[in-house]
């Protein structure tokens, strides 16, 4: 048992380090922001942008995130929207095409592909891209939320940055419900990590729902190639293929007015299977450095969800010369100071988001969020799961 907690005190002691690095790297990333005297201007900018938007069984939500698009500040002579129906059993299609005179495309992914396949979403982007007439292709989903002046920021990072391939911020505009609420902070974590590692260097994540790249950038990384048997990564996955050619032109915007907001899942199912997807790319990214800070934090987890069952059975704890701590004490402890420490990295993160008001419901979603990543992470590894419908390896 004392080894085991010992064990334990380490893996917490490199985790804090770790935590402390994405605070201090986070921080350290500059904001961009589009000069004032712009927005009272003509808009400068002449990049021509292809918005590409795969969609399936989207009819609740397609129009709304359309209607944004069309409401950018950016001029619609300046940008087109690819809309790619992956086999629809609802009205998606129908909704899409009454935007057919705003420079919006509807493209049928069943005239393009004629067996089964494990990744239906790099088709659908794949086929996309090459009827895309601009140079910088922009990803989001169907369910998500432009802010009006998304495509304008986009424009002038590319335009003074020239990025191959931008990381843009995401979060979850949720409800009450605890789900809602657990994956919106949840994710937040998850964009703080990007920020921060893509700022650094230091390895590359990124969501599908708001990112972009060169078209050439595409095609010369060999586009979905290698990673088309997958069915998951149309974003990290392809991100690392870009990185590997231009390291020093893959950039996070750090901007406010680029923060998309997509939808929550709304049962605790529909968050496992996504999560479960999100963790079944773990082993599959060219960059290993990322292998070893997951499998830090796979195995400190574990660590803690063992700790009080086997304090059931065994309380004994350490004791010093001055004091005694029994397993479950110490558990508690390690469980005080981890919360703690994450807050602590997450407070910035929450003032980008302007969601601080939410951490008050973190330490309450701690025990859950260790449950959740010690099964999604071995599911993900070994498991199946649901997407779209179509069950998926």
């Amino acid at each position: 048992m004392a080894v085991l907690i010992v064990i334990t005190g380490v893996f917490f002691l490199l985790y804090l380090i770790l935590i402390i690095y994405y605070r201090f790297a986070f921080t350290s990333v500059p904001e961009f922001q589009i000069p004032d005297s712009k927005s009272s201007i003509p808009n400068s900018s002449s990049t021509k942008i292809s918005v590409i938007i795969p969609a399936r069984n989207e009819q609740h939500n397609i129009d709304y995130c359309l209607q944004s698009i069309m409401a950018q500040s950016y001029p619609q002579e300046l940008f087109e929207v690819i809309v790619v129906d992956d086999h629809s059993q609802d009205d998606t299609a129908v909704i899409v095409k009454k935007y057919a005179t705003q420079n919006v495309k509807l493209i049928y992914l069943k005239d393009h592909v004629t067996s089964q396949l494990n990744s239906y979403k790099k088709k659908a982007i794949e086929i996309a891209i090459a009827e895309a007439s601009g140079i910088l292709i922009v990803t989001t989903d169907a369910d998500c939320l432009l802010p009006k002046r998304w495509l304008e920021t986009i424009a002038t990072f590319y335009e003074e940055k020239k990025p191959a391939f931008i990381a843009a911020p995401v979060t979850i505009d949720c409800g009450l419900r605890f789900i809602e609420i657990f994956q919106a902070l949840d994710f937040m974590t998850l964009q703080g990590v990007t920020a921060a590692v893509v700022h650094k260097k230091q390895m590359t994540m990124c969501n599908g729902a708001n990112m972009a790249y060169e078209r050439n950038a595409f095609y010369a990384a060999g586009g979905f190639a290698g990673i088309d048997n997958i069915a998951s990564g149309d974003d990290m996955l392809l991100m690392h293929k870009i990185y590997k050619l231009y390291p020093d032109r893959v950039m996070f915007l750090y901007s406010k007015d680029a923060i998309v907001k997509t939808m929550p899942v709304h049962t605790i199912k529909e968050f496992f299977q996504q999560r479960i997807r999100w963790a079944s790319k773990a082993d599959k990214y060219d960059d290993k450095r990322i292998l070893p800070v997951l499998l830090l934090v796979y195995i400190f987890n574990c660590l803690l969800l063992t700790l009080p069952i086997i304090a059931i059975f065994n309380n004994e704890g350490l004791s010093t010369a001055n004091c005694h701590l029994s397993t479950f004490e110490i558990w508690l402890l390690l469980l005080t100071l981890k919360t703690a420490a994450e807050l602590f990295c997450l407070f910035s993160v929450a003032t980008f988001f302007a969601k601080r008001s939410m951490l008050w419901f973190f330490p309450l979603m701690q025990p859950f969020h260790i449950v959740y990543t010690v099964i999604a992470g071995w599911l993900g590894k070994f498991g199946k799961y649901q997407w779209k419908e179509r069950s998926v390896n």
